[in-house]
């Protein structure tokens, strides 16, 4: 007889669950965009208010998809789709400073790439990420990620002008099912 246990509550409150952003997530994804690591490591502005997040949120529903990544009810992570169609999008992802390593990114890009191939049908993700951001590059690597081109002195980071790569994933056609 094999007897299962449950998880320990301290278990379930360290695990990931990555759900659809929400307008009421504003204030702590705001709390995210503003962190140092996140504003270096994302080519976006940093330190945008709850209420500019909530305009931008509202402005790209009705054309992307985006979700968010929490552990024990704190988000520490999004990540969204600008779909373009009739086939591409484009990816943005941010990770709370303090959860880096932990899963998080990984978890946010298996729930974007499910959706992608599964519900939206889109062949091609693509994304900008700073050169010097190996941990970055080494995550949209394991997702199918591919350099396509550098652009040289594309984005400012930290003050500098820095490169960047283009990256893509691409997978064929969603089949279509036969009647």
């Amino acid at each position: 007889m094999k007897i299962e246990t449950l998880p320990s509550d301290a278990a379930l409150d360290n695990r990931i669950t990555v759900r659809a952003l929400e307008s009421s997530d504003m204030d702590a994804f705001a709390d995210i965009m503003s962190l140092p690591g996140v504003r270096r490591g994302t080519l976006s502005v940093g330190y945008r208010s709850a209420d500019q997040l909530k305009a931008w949120y509202e402005r790209r529903l009705k054309d992307g998809v985006n979700v968010c990544a929490t552990i024990g009810g704190r988000m520490v992570g999004h990540a969204g789709l600008e779909v373009h169609r009739p086939s591409r999008a484009h990816l943005g992802l941010a990770v709370h400073d303090a959860y880096h390593g932990r899963g998080v990114g990984s978890a946010l890009l298996q729930g974007l790439t499910d959706c992608a191939d599964a519900s939206l049908g889109l062949r091609r993700i693509e994304l900008t990420v700073f050169c010097d951001n190996t941990p970055a590059i080494a995550l949209y690597r394991k997702f199918g990620f591919v350099e396509e081109g550098r652009s040289r002195g594309f984005a400012m980071c930290d003050g500098v002008l820095a490169d960047v790569l283009h990256m893509a994933r691409l997978v064929d056609a969603p089949r279509l099912q036969a009647i």
